[in-house]
This record gives structure tokens, sequence and C-alpha cells, in this order.
């Protein structure tokens, strides 16, 4: 079986650090490793029309963002097809035919769509698009037949949901023709979820506590310099807390041996800084100025390549409009395959219509 990872975003901003040591570097990785088949990057316009469907204006306008900041991390559509979800009408087809496979009461209780209701203030007025996003995500997947999606812990629910589609499927039409996906976890715990620079649980765009990837390097020294720490770590000489303190956090992402040769010799690796900030002695400035230094360096390369593809916008459409091609063709295939396991491939079956002309016959 050939290997297949299908994974993506929904185009509400620009992506920023979270989502890079969250899931794009891990992509790249991934892209390069040799290890896959083929690599489907959705850009998920059509799932984030469900709670922007009054302002399609904003995904409308990021979709060339997001598709910027892809590039510009160096995921390449020589060995990844980006396509925008919504010119894949296909998977709107399969939404469609999967939704009649899966309960009131099973959407109700998938734990993610459970914290999404409850973070966008949906109680008590949820649109029917949104509620059945797990639907919508299982045909994003199965439509590629993925083996492999990339994902959080939070998002473990929507993968189970998305197997049970499948087997129910198989099982119900009694053809193999889809595909059981696996999900890849972040290894590194930090990964899982990087919090905004002002301290909060979660980097968010809405929040305003983002360092973004195409922030330029003045702007990524006022938020890191800004940076939440240990609110009692008031003198230099305080001891200092690690836990919850955003900077330690952001170290433990990004900061390496190396960078400590290069940019703060004092110390040769993150636990000896830790240590002496935990006994104190260590101000809180220092460690702000070798984290922006840290970030800057890794955020360099991926400026220096936006600011060339934003040189030439139609260039990057074309990349768009060739992976979507690349990407409804699977897709395609896919759909033929369920309507046939469904019977309702009334056109394709010569059988059926041999045979109903054979009935008539009679």
């Amino acid at each position: 079986m050939s290997k297949i990872i299908l994974t993506g975003d929904r185009p509400t901003g620009k992506l920023h650090l979270g989502h890079y040591v969250g899931s794009l570097k891990r992509r790249v990785e991934l892209q390069n490793s040799g290890e896959f088949d083929k690599i489907f990057i959705m850009i998920a316009d059509a799932q984030a029309l469900t709670d922007n469907f009054d302002n399609p204006d904003k995904i409308r306008d990021n979709i060339i963002e997001v598709a910027l900041d892809y590039l510009s991390v160096g995921l390449d559509p020589a060995k990844a097809n980006i396509f925008i979800q919504s010119a894949v009408t296909e998977l709107t087809e399969l939404t469609f035919y999967y939704a009649n496979l899966v309960t009131v009461s099973r959407l109700e209780r998938n734990p993610t769509v459970k914290s999404e209701i409850q973070m966008r203030n949906f109680e008590t007025s949820i649109p029917v698009g949104f509620f059945t996003y797990p639907i919508s995500q299982a045909s994003d997947i199965t439509a590629f037949k993925a083996t492999t999606v990339p994902v959080g812990e939070d998002q473990l629910p929507m993968i189970e949901q998305a197997r049970e589609i499948v087997r129910k499927f198989n099982g119900t039409y009694n053809a193999e023709v889809l595909v059981e996906p696996e999900a890849l976890i972040p290894q590194n715990s930090v990964c899982c979820r990087l919090p905004g620079t002002d301290g909060k649980a979660k980097m968010s765009k809405s929040l305003g506590n983002c360092i973004y990837l195409s922030d330029p390097a003045d702007v990524v020294k006022q938020k890191v310099m800004s940076m939440f720490t240990d609110p009692d770590h008031i003198q230099i000489n305080d001891p200092g807390k690690i836990e919850g303190n955003a900077v330690f956090t952001y170290l433990d992402a990004f900061a390496t041996d190396e960078d400590f040769a290069e940019f703060l010799p004092d110390y040769k690796n993150l636990d000896e800084m830790k240590e002496h900030y935990q006994r104190g002695g260590l101000g809180d400035v220092k460690c702000k100025k070798f984290l922006l230094n840290v970030i800057n360096k890794e955020l360099e390369p991926v400026r220096a390549r936006r600011a060339e593809l934003e040189k030439d916008i139609p260039a990057v459409y074309d990349i768009l409009r060739k992976g979507t091609e690349v990407a409804q063709a699977e897709a395609a295939k896919t759909l033929a395959e369920v309507k046939a396991a469904m019977r309702i491939n009334y056109f394709d079956d010569a059988a059926l219509i041999q045979g109903q002309q054979d009935k008539y016959n009679k």
C-alpha cells in the first residue's frame, strides 16, 4: 500500500511560530524524508467558511498568505501537492454521502467538536456546516486514501471519527474502498502547543499574542522583548521560575547547543541557563536577547524566501492551480470507487444499462 500524507491549515490569517513548531517544520522533514509516495497539503478554505461564512473576503485574502508561508518554510511543490479545498468539489460530494453513516448523537460526543463549539460560543446556535466538520474532515482524508495524518493530540477524536466512517462505509457496501488513516503525533511535547507571547496557553491570532513567520526583525524584537516571564522575578538576583515562563518555553522549542556557542557562550546548553535563572543572578533581558537571536536566526531564511516569492504572486497561484488539479484527479478516482460501491454509478455501469434493456425486451 502506498504511504500518503494529508495535512493542512485553515486560511484565517498568516501562519505563526505555533504553526511552525507544531506542524510546518515537521511537514518539511516528512516531505524530504523520502518515506511517502504522495503528500497533499490542503488550504482548508471550505472548512474555514463554516465559522466565517459572513466574511468570505477574510478567507479569500488569506489563501495567498498561507501559500506564501508554506513555500517560504520549505514546502516544495515538486514533492508536495498544495491545493485549495473548495476547488476540489469531489470532497463536498463525499461529505454528503458520508453524512448518512454518522448519527447526530455521535457528532455531539466528539470532544474536539465540543471544545470548538464552546470556544466560538456556538452553544445556542450551531451552524450545520460547523457541526458536521468531522464528516468533512473524513472526506478530505479518505479522498486521497491518506494513510498518515499529522495532528496534535487535540485532533485525535477527529481521526478516530474518520476511521469509524471508513469502517462503516466499507462494511455497509462490502467493499474495501476507503483506507483507515493513522494519526502522526508530534514527538516533542513542546511542539504540541506553543504558548502566546503573553503567557496564555494558546498562541492565537484573535488574542494578538502571535509571532508571525512573516514578521520583520524589528517586529519580532518588540514582541520578544515584551514577552511574559516570571512576574516574581523582579530583581536579577531573585530566583526565577521557568514553569509557565514563555521565554523558556520558546527556548525549549528553538534553542540548540550551537546557538549557545554562537550567541551566548556563557552557557554550554539550555539546562545550564535554566539552572542559573532558577537560582538567581540571570536577568530577563539577557534571556530575551538570546531568544531574539535564536528566533531571528530561524526566521531569516524564511523571510528571504518569502521576499522572493512576493515578487511573483501569479506564479504562486499557478503552484496552487497545479496542485489543485492533481488533488482533484486523485479525489475523482476515489469518488468513482465510492459511487461504484454504493451502486449509484448509473452511467458507468454497462451491465446495469444492458440489464434494464433485457428486462424490457422480455
